[in-house]
């Protein structure tokens, strides 16, 4: 039996696919809306309920969990606290100001504690981890090379546990950074259209953030908020990325003359 802690986002009903009929698992459902309650062996879990995650994983002999969809900053008002919750809750808020890539880790920390191993988001769907390589017809040329290397050296840039993923470069300029709403929320403030077809997303793991969770996701979603602003292409790292409805996104991607790009 496995553990499921899934948060927002489609990464997990990918999964949920994958899985059916082929592996027993456990769901610790932490979405608002408590998107897995149909399931069976759904949990709905508040991130402060600790002891009752705990007592779930065990009871149901989960040795190893996994971990999909964003989790993000609790609010310590909104959240519903058993008695380890008071207990781990200080870790978890304090290190929530480096950003949600250190709450992931302080979770993972506090469950290796109740002998609970983290394993890889992607252990049952290695097919979503793209390796490198140009998957489009469209190739970048020397200014999209510029603005891929502009992106790169903004997402250096940033804090080792900060929130931010994804940078937007156009015209050898940084116009847009991630924030704590993600890359979607991003790319809906850039001020440009599709007519453009100038500049980069570049998309890469936060610099201290655990590799076995929140891996950078772009899906057909991330494509069309793209073309509406006038992005010419994506940027992902070699197998350090989760890539959604590969098909459909590539196929857009050439009808509308973008590039996809491994690194």
């Amino acid at each position: 039996m496995i553990g499921l802690i899934f948060g927002e986002t489609k990464f997990p009903k990918y999964i949920l696919k994958k899985l059916k009929n082929k592996q027993k698992f456990v769901i610790i459902d932490l979405t608002k809306k408590k998107i897995f309650q149909k399931n069976k062996n759904s949990f709905s879990v508040s991130l402060g309920q600790f002891g009752k995650i705990i007592s779930i994983l065990k009871k149901y002999k989960c040795r190893k969990i996994l971990f999909a969809g964003r989790v993000k900053k609790p609010e310590l008002t909104k959240l519903k606290l058993d008695f380890k919750g008071v207990y781990y809750i200080p870790r978890i808020l304090k290190k929530s100001k480096l950003g949600d890539a250190a709450i992931l880790k302080e979770i993972i920390k506090i469950l290796k504690k109740e002998k609970i191993k983290t394993i890889s988001s992607t252990t049952f769907t290695p097919e979503l981890s793209l390796v490198r390589g140009i998957y489009t017809k469209l190739k970048p040329d020397k200014n999209d090379k510029r603005d891929i290397k502009n992106s790169l050296n903004a997402l250096r840039r940033t804090g080792d546990y900060t929130y931010t993923q994804g940078a937007v470069s156009r015209d050898n300029k940084l116009i847009a950074i991630e924030g704590t709403n993600g890359t979607d929320s991003m790319l809906k403030k850039i001020k440009t259209s599709e007519k453009d077809k100038k500049g980069v997303l570049v998309k890469l793991p936060k610099k201290k953030q655990d590799l076995r969770v929140d891996l950078p996701t772009i899906g057909i979603n991330t494509l069309k908020l793209c073309k509406k602003v006038g992005i010419k292409g994506i940027v992902l790292q070699h197998k350090n990325n989760i890539f959604l409805e590969k098909k459909k996104c590539i196929k857009f991607a050439n009808k509308n003359k973008m590039f996809i790009y491994i690194k």
